[in-house]
């Protein structure tokens, strides 16, 4: 008796996989589109899925709502957005984000986690999920930057009746127990929770660490669209003056909440009481090490506040501009002896807030386009390998890349890499 062979069904072939459902996955899904290009986007989630949940109750954008940019969707233009110079809250942008989908209506399956993507012999990759495997001649990495929340190994040495939180599953400061509560990390997000925590009456105490500030409102303006028409945005990274800084520095913190405003960590600490120390340094038990490097990390912050003032007044003298003048920044507070070590029961914090960022995961991508950090190689978007690609990182090509102000255009540039190299590749016929 003659056996039949049985044969392996055969993967779906497209010619783009974009991993990633985001607003960068989905900005370049409608470029894509506009070329006539066929793709598929894998979000392992839903789409939108960190603006959706991964954000806090009273998140709010940091930049202002005319910076949101999506290709042919941006927020004064095509959305109808009436509040240009305001701050989107958590649900404003998530109806920002789904309108825009709902006019791209992109290709794209959810709750789909690519699991690998593998180069193919014949050429192209092969992408596996959760739900099967496809081919593909292009695959655009479209994740971002955070997947991972980042701990130090030092927090599993904290006694466990110290309940301990990381930001990604922060919402309010209602899920805390009675106590205080400390706060490590000082971008962005550690200062605007400290905020929150602020507003409920609650103690806060703050492990600064060496993040940047920004002014908010300068010379009669957001200090944003001051940088914006000094072309300080326009600026790619390899024309970066410090492009190794420009990649490694944490985000310049400031807040959106109630129409904008500064963060002055040493206001916080004489009005609202706010205890201040240095970078954390270790845990053991109930006791937290602190390094002596709080009047270091303020000062430093407030040189990058005043340095972007500066800035900001070079513009104006050099256009001749009419702007109001303010007065120059004064210190409303120093440290004095810095405070190396606590022990969290006897200060009264029953918890600890981590905000100290995130790392990308890319252990299913096994394409050798990631260097010896396990940071990709690329220039723009496109690296040195054939068909693997990045999208919405910072700085992959200006401060505005990963963020709503850039993506139009790094999503467009890169439609335009993928159609040539389709087009060389034989892929594809040129238009």
């Amino acid at each position: 008796m003659k056996l039949t062979p049985t044969l392996e069904p055969v993967p779906p072939h497209v010619p783009v996989v974009i991993v990633g459902g985001g607003q960068a996955g989905l900005s370049l899904a409608a470029c894509l589109s506009e070329k006539g290009i066929d793709y598929v986007v894998l979000e392992r989630e839903a789409k939108f899925h960190s603006w959706r949940v991964n954000r806090w109750d009273s998140f709010c954008l940091v930049t202002p709502n005319w910076q949101c940019r999506l290709p042919g969707f941006s927020y004064s233009g095509e959305y109808g957005g009436t509040d240009p110079d305001g701050f989107m809250l958590r649900d404003e942008i998530v109806a920002y984000l789904d309108a825009f989908a709902a006019r791209v209506a992109p290709n794209i399956r959810e709750h789909v986690e690519v699991t690998g993507v593998t180069p193919r012999t014949e050429g192209g990759y092969l992408v596996e999920t959760t739900d099967g495997d496809w081919t593909a001649d292009q695959v655009v990495v479209a994740t971002g930057g955070y997947d991972t929340p980042i701990e130090p190994a030092y927090a599993r040495a904290l006694d466990p009746r110290v309940m301990q939180m990381h930001s990604r599953e922060y919402r309010n400061p209602e899920q805390f127990p009675d106590g205080g509560v400390l706060i490590v990390g000082t971008g962005q997000s550690g200062v605007q929770l400290m905020e929150d925590f602020v507003r409920a009456g609650r103690p806060v105490h703050l492990a600064v660490g060496p993040a940047p500030r920004s002014p908010r409102k300068y010379r009669g303006r957001d200090a944003t669209d001051w940088l914006y028409d000094a072309g300080h945005y326009a600026v790619t990274i390899d024309r970066h003056p410090d492009p190794a800084k420009a990649l490694g520095q944490t985000n310049h913190y400031m807040s959106g909440r109630d129409g904008g405003k500064e963060i002055d960590l040493r206001r916080f600490h004489v009005e609202h009481g706010v205890e201040l120390y240095g970078s954390l340094a270790g845990m053991d038990g109930t006791t937290v090490s602190f390094l002596p490097d709080l009047a270091k990390n303020l000062d430093d912050a407030d040189r990058s506040y005043v340095g972007i003032r500066d800035q900001i007044d070079a513009y104006i003298a050099r256009e001749g501009i009419d702007a109001p003048v303010e007065p120059p920044f004064a210190k409303v507070w120093e440290p004095g002896e810095e405070r190396t070590g606590i022990d969290l029961a006897e200060t009264g914090i029953t918890s600890v807030l981590w905000a100290i960022g995130f790392r990308p995961d890319y252990s299913w991508l096994h394409v050798d386009v990631l260097d010896e950090r396990g940071k990709p190689r690329h220039f723009r978007g496109v690296t040195d390998v054939p068909g693997i690609h990045f999208l919405g990182l910072g700085w992959l090509n200006t401060w505005g890349s990963g963020r709503f102000l850039g993506i139009e255009e790094d999503s467009r540039h890169l439609a335009g890499q993928i159609e040539a190299q389709l087009v060389s590749a034989g892929k594809l016929v040129e238009a």
